[in-house]
């Protein structure tokens, strides 16, 4: 449900019409072992015969779209994976939730200096710490020591991950998952979870992915538009972008069609199915659902400048705070041709995905594979230097 850490281990929007012409232009290319003289594609690589089915790589640019496949959707029917399949996309959620508390800042809704505890309902507020103050001083902590909007975005807050809290990892995402699969969670009652611990860092002072910071954003969205995040991203970005695979499930544990199978590594590196879950668990840390298409068309916006005004973009991408690693629901993926990316990645049961493009937006991919085991880095790098470093 992250970018590095969700299990704890650990960037064109062009107008509807222009968009549907170049998708009808998809060059797909299957990637299964065959015969003749076919060149391999890197997306070959992140198969796993025993752990990881399928895989998909969805590439796009000024000569087009590209859509490569490897192994299959569904190890019973033996179905390849779909352009239009959908997907769990896990922590890439945080960028929507991330560019959806961006346009409120631009639009004076909040600031984001403000202490986080002035935009949560009182009782999660209450709970929240203030380093070097007990309880007993909660009605009188000096707003300079709260936690700040900012530091939510960036992964600086110093709050314990509640999907670090080994009990709950076991049950959600580990051993237990099975039986636990389908609980329905509350996001107070994972913010307790994750207070129950003690801070990582005091605020601002390093950089620890956490995914309860965007559980505190997603209460943030709500307290201060009296909506839930779900809805505000659908009005801001969802239906404005046309991402018409892309949805916020809740509780429903189902995925939308069409979709192919997940699954999820178990004990001896087994698998089994892990398609159907509760993704209360994650919420606005990461229960969004998608497809390879959407999450090309959403970073293409976002990076293009379509969902943020320019200074709002500019600090999406300021990374000074976690030294280069992390900026606000985007990170940098640095190419060693010294190309730079933006964009994101998510992990869920059953599902792992990175979407990155270039600054400008303009030169995207969206890769995937349909189990969480973890997927080869080299494998990973040499599918990104085949696409975005020139050729000698």
């Amino acid at each position: 449900m992250d970018d590095e850490h969700m299990s704890t281990h650990t960037a064109l929007v062009r107008l509807a019409s222009a968009m549907t012409a170049l998708t009808c232009a998809v060059t797909v290319s299957a990637g299964s072992a065959g015969g003749g003289t076919a060149a391999r594609s890197p997306v070959q690589d992140l198969v796993s015969p025993r752990t990881v089915p399928g895989a998909a790589e969805l590439s796009q640019d000024a000569h087009g779209v590209r859509f490569r496949t490897a192994g299959v959707a569904d190890v019973r029917t033996r179905r390849p994976i779909r352009p239009t399949d959908r997907f769990r996309v896990g922590s890439i959620t945080k960028t929507v939730i991330a560019t959806v508390t961006l346009q409120l800042a631009a639009e004076r809704k909040l600031d984001l200096d403000d202490p986080v505890a002035a935009h949560l309902p009182a009782p999660t507020a209450t709970l929240l710490p203030c380093p070097g103050e007990s309880d007993s001083d909660s009605d009188s902590r000096d707003p300079s020591c709260l936690i700040t909007v900012r530091q939510l975005l960036t992964h600086t807050s110093g709050l314990f991950s509640y999907t670090d809290d080994r009990a709950f990892f076991r049950r959600f995402f580990g051993p237990g998952f099975a039986a636990h699969r389908f609980e329905t969670h509350k996001p107070d009652a994972l913010v307790r979870t994750a207070l129950a611990h003690p801070p990582y860092a005091a605020p601002g002072e390093r950089y620890r992915y956490s995914n309860t910071d965007y559980l505190l954003l997603g209460m943030v969205i709500r307290q201060v538009t009296g909506h839930s995040y779900a809805t505000e991203a659908h009005r801001r970005i969802i239906a404005p972008l046309h991402l018409t695979g892309t949805s916020f499930p809740g509780t429903r544990p189902g995925l939308p069609s069409p979709h192919g199978r997940a699954y999820t590594t178990t004990g001896g590196g087994h698998t089994s199915d892990a398609t159907d879950l509760n993704p209360s668990s994650a919420g606005a840390a990461g229960e969004l659902v998608s497809t390879l298409p959407d999450l090309n068309r959403l970073f293409g916006a976002l990076l293009r400048g379509t969902l943020l005004p320019a200074p709002a973009l500019r600090q999406m991408r300021d990374t000074t705070a976690t030294y280069g690693r992390y900026g606000m629901g985007l990170f940098p993926v640095r190419l060693s041709c010294h190309r730079t990316l933006w964009g994101h990645n998510g992990e869920i049961s059953g599902s792992y995905v990175q979407t990155l493009g270039t600054a400008d937006g303009r030169h995207l991919v969206s890769y995937r594979v349909n189990g969480d085991a973890p997927v080869d880095e080299a494998a990973e790098r040499a599918l990104l230097s085949a696409e975005f470093c020139p050729k000698p």
